[in-house]
């Protein structure tokens, strides 16, 4: 049960959670189901009586919402980043953002109220196209693609105006190489989802996969640029193979550096790129968090 942190979640639904964890167990599946953190500690009276009515109420949910313990003796970084001052605290997070919360105890009724909020905001209780798409991502992000496919295409047999799945069937496509099938997808995209940032992203990652087809070799364009530094497209040249290889966070390092060094170089193609790069990659990304300040900073120097 909740207030004891050796034993294990009872179910999918609810987990335990670190620092470490954070963004895949909270803030990634925030975007297909919100996900109620419960901040908590041994020693918590209120804790123990909070921790096993909120995970009746997200078990009885059935799969419109998920649940994150994190015992905040053992995340105190993380506590403190998110401002948590007493406890239990608990946050809700849905599209990756906080959406609601309260401190300390609260009644059974309010426990269920809140929790049936929720459900309502995701979608509510039929979440079973939601716990697919978290499959689905899952596999594309352990590199089996063609089953991240096959579950992306399931679910939008059921809903085919779900942009999520759609992007996502649109980013398996670029995972197996074939530019073609992704490109054909995204421009058969329903009118209702083709303006929707998840397609976008999936654009996006199109743009830069058919880049990398043509980049050079990293090394030989570094010996390029050593011998005529400031090579404007060199520079350009060197971050998109630097992307290709898979050196995310060197090709945005080596375009600021470009942006720095001329800004109006062949119509702003830097700052183009970097927003390219920035809309392929999720929006909690450290790459995209860090390039982004970076980026403002020079804009508004």
């Amino acid at each position: 049960m909740f207030g004891s942190s050796d034993k294990p979640a009872q179910t999918d639904l609810i987990k335990d959670a670190t620092e470490a964890t954070f963004m895949a167990d909270v803030i990634e599946p925030s975007k297909t189901v919100p996900v109620i953190v419960d901040f908590w500690a041994p020693w918590c009276g209120p804790c123990k009586t909070l921790g096993p009515a909120l995970e009746a109420a997200v078990t009885a949910a059935k799969g419109a919402v998920r649940m994150v313990k994190i015992n905040v003796d053992e995340n105190q970084m993380l506590a403190g980043q998110l401002r948590i001052q007493s406890i239990p605290t608990v946050y809700a997070f849905f599209n990756g953002q906080p959406v609601d919360g309260f401190q300390g105890a609260i009644p059974g009724s309010e426990i269920k109220k809140f929790v049936e909020g929720l459900a309502k905001m995701g979608g509510g209780a039929d979440n079973g196209l939601a716990d697919a798409l978290v499959a689905a991502e899952e596999m594309l992000a352990e590199g089996a693609a063609s089953d991240a496919a096959e579950t992306f295409a399931a679910i939008l047999e059921e809903e085919p105006e779900n942009a999520v799945a759609y992007g996502g069937l649109i980013r398996a496509q670029v995972a197996l190489g074939d530019l073609d099938q992704a490109e054909a997808l995204l421009a058969n995209a329903p009118a209702a989802v083709a303006k929707a940032k998840e397609i976008e992203a999936a654009r996006a990652q199109i743009d830069l996969a058919r880049q990398a087809a043509k980049a050079g070799p990293v090394d030989e364009l570094r010996a390029q640029l050593a011998k005529d530094q400031g090579n404007r497209q060199v520079m350009f040249d060197l971050a998109t193979a630097q992307h290709a290889s898979g050196d995310v966070e060197g090709a945005v390092t080596t375009l600021l550096d470009l942006f720095k060094l001329d800004r109006d170089w062949n119509d702003g193609a830097a700052k183009t790129q970097l927003f390219t790069i920035f809309e392929a990659l999720k929006p909690q990304d450290p790459v995209v968090l860090a390039g982004r300040r970076r980026l403002s900073s020079m804009i508004f120097a």
